[in-house]
């Protein structure tokens, strides 16, 4: 027995439905994207594409620093370890193909995305996490007594990373391509009345925040960061709500929507 074309029109219309609203779960919401401006647009796309507000407000400023010396010798390297796609745009950006021989690593899937978009192949990055501790977690990581091993990063910034590898034996040599300062302020397209969730990237861009706006109005809202340091640094300021999204675009947005759809 055959289904009638209307019905058929009517099912097909109804899961279109069902699809658009699950598409716009973000709908009436605004959320504070603070990613450094550079950073910033790929998490705006996907919170607007869920129908939801995004207001860039930069926590954090980057700043060209001058060209590491590093950088003029990167081929007397055994490994190039980037920190950040920021690390990786900083740094490319002022040389020619990336030299074969050496091999490179990202402390994560953005950054490593980021080498690749460059040309560069074969990139050693943690199957899961993006930190310091996942990357140092893999097993090409875990050999390399004697290797030369430069740090491409921005000015200061943790120190784990150099100093497990120098613990394993190998040379490590650091070179800061960036700095990053607290944003100048400015104007603002968002009222503190439009903001319904929060989004913070690094402990410093949680620090400045705490710097740039009202400390209460920020433990208001729900606040969603990429790392549980990260909120282990947000609950020692009395942040009450936390959730530990994950270190993409798309882990923040999804952790987004699940918020706000169990939240009505």
């Amino acid at each position: 027995m055959s289904v009638p074309r209307t019905i058929c029109a009517a099912r097909v219309q109804k899961k279109s439905l069902e699809s658009d609203l699950e598409s716009r779960s973000l709908a009436g919401r605004g959320v504070l994207v603070t990613r450094p401006r550079e950073q910033a647009a790929g998490l705006a796309r996907l919170i607007e594409e869920a129908g939801g507000r995004a207001h860039v407000f930069p926590a954090i400023a980057i700043e060209d620093l001058p060209a590491p010396a590093a950088l003029a010798r990167v081929e007397q390297f055994d490994l190039a370890v980037f920190v950040s796609p920021t690390a990786v745009g900083k740094t490319l950006s002022r040389m020619g193909a990336w030299p074969a021989a050496v091999r490179a690593a990202a402390v994560g899937a953005g950054t490593r995305r980021e080498l690749e978009r460059y040309g560069v192949a074969n990139v050693i990055a943690p199957h899961e996490g993006a930190d310091s501790e996942a990357l140092l977690g893999e097993s090409e990581l875990g050999q390399v007594a004697g290797k030369r091993i430069v740090i491409f990063r921005g000015e200061g910034g943790r120190a784990l990373l150099g100093d497990t590898l120098r613990e394993r034996g190998a040379q490590v040599e650091y070179a800061a391509c960036y700095r990053r300062r607290l944003p100048e302020k400015g104007p603002v397209d968002w009222k503190p009345q439009d903001i319904d969730a929060i989004t913070v990237s690094s402990a410093q861009g949680l620090a400045n925040l705490f710097e740039m706006l009202d400390p209460a109005w920020l433990r208001a809202r729900p606040l969603f960061v990429p790392h549980p340091r990260i909120a282990g640094d947000a609950r020692a300021r009395a942040v009450p709500e936390v959730l530990v999204a994950g270190p993409s675009d798309e882990e923040m947005r999804d952790a987004l929507v699940a918020y706000f759809r169990s939240h009505g």
